[in-house]
């Protein structure tokens, strides 16, 4: 008999690791995912990504507005007997009454090196930290966010270029690769878990657009973690004349002066550890992205303006 596999996710994160599953011949008898939402007021309603490769591939999906104290949709999950649960930045928490549904329980795949970093930003925070490495956890699902028993988990690098949209890329192609075999594991009661070390454990909180404000006091490094961290969105940045300017990418430099202070006409930015950052995309408020060569022939950003007092 084949095995019955339901799939939980939401984000295009999670999408790379769907499609292994459908292309591999893994049996997917429905699809969980957040309900559509308008992003913007006014705006038309938006089907998640896992939403709209559900339907591309022809799965059941289904989109309820909550799990909890649904009785419905509870009895329905049931009905399924299915096998194996696989979750991914699905949104919501997975109440208790579902996790014993499966005949293998929950596995999540958490894009950290588990203890770290648990929770929802654990890409973005991993790079505003400056972190030279992190992976992808396959974890046992249990009530406590992210706590659950690992089984495997996979590094990999973290350059010096990456950005969120580029990172997180990497890591779900690498969790696509990874989730066959595991499942086989699983299916084959090969796996083993071993329990976090919970003393060690930090937490990713939920970015804020708030955070993105650029302080030109800090050091040139950390201003540059928080600009591939918050790349594409929400996005690292500074207010100039009542309007907000978002640093897309920026590489070191190593000039000095007062901290916030423009250096040049390409936009070199004094920090505050003797180095600057040198702005290679910008986007003025209400505008489009642009290079730095282009952003500058209009711009009454100019040389000596210091941002701090603009």
């Amino acid at each position: 008999m084949k095995k019955k596999i339901i799939f939980m996710g939401t984000p295009l994160f999670a999408v790379p690791i769907l499609k292994s599953l459908y292309q591999n011949g893994y049996p997917v008898s429905v699809v969980y995912t957040q309900p559509p939402n308008r992003s913007q007021r006014g705006q038309k309603l938006k089907n998640s990504p896992i939403q709209n490769m559900s339907e591309i591939l022809n799965l059941e999906v289904r989109t309820p507005m909550k799990l909890k104290n649904n009785n419905e949709e509870l009895s329905y999950f049931q009905s399924l007997n299915a096998d194996l649960a696989i979750v991914v930045a699905y949104g919501q928490i997975i109440p208790q009454e579902y996790l014993n549904l499966t005949k293998y329980g929950f596995i999540n795949i958490h894009a950290s090196l588990l203890p770290k970093w648990r929770g929802a930003a654990p890409i973005q925070r991993s790079i505003i930290n400056l972190d030279q490495e992190t992976g992808i956890s396959f974890m046992k699902l249990v009530k406590n966010l992210d706590e659950g028993p690992v089984c495997k988990q996979f590094k990999i690098k973290i350059n010096k270029k990456d950005n969120y949209e580029t990172l997180s890329e990497r890591l779900s192609f690498l969790a696509s690769e990874k989730i066959l075999d595991i499942i086989d594991d699983i299916f084959d009661e090969k796996v083993l878990y071993e329990e976090q070390k919970h003393n060690e454990a930090s937490y990713a909180d939920k970015i804020i657009k708030s955070e993105g404000e650029i302080n030109w006091g800090d050091n040139a490094e950390n201003i540059l973690g928080k600009i591939n961290g918050l790349n594409p969105s929400p996005g690292a940045w500074f207010m100039f004349k009542g309007e907000r300017y978002k640093i897309l990418e920026a590489d070191l430099g190593f000039k000095s002066d007062q901290a916030g202070k423009v250096l040049d006409n390409n936009l070199e930015i004094a920090c505050g550890n003797n180095k600057s950052i040198k702005v290679i995309k910008i986007q003025r408020q209400g505008k489009k992205i642009q290079n730095i060569g282009e952003f500058m022939l209009g711009s009454s950003i100019k040389k000596d303006i210091n941002l701090n007092n603009a």
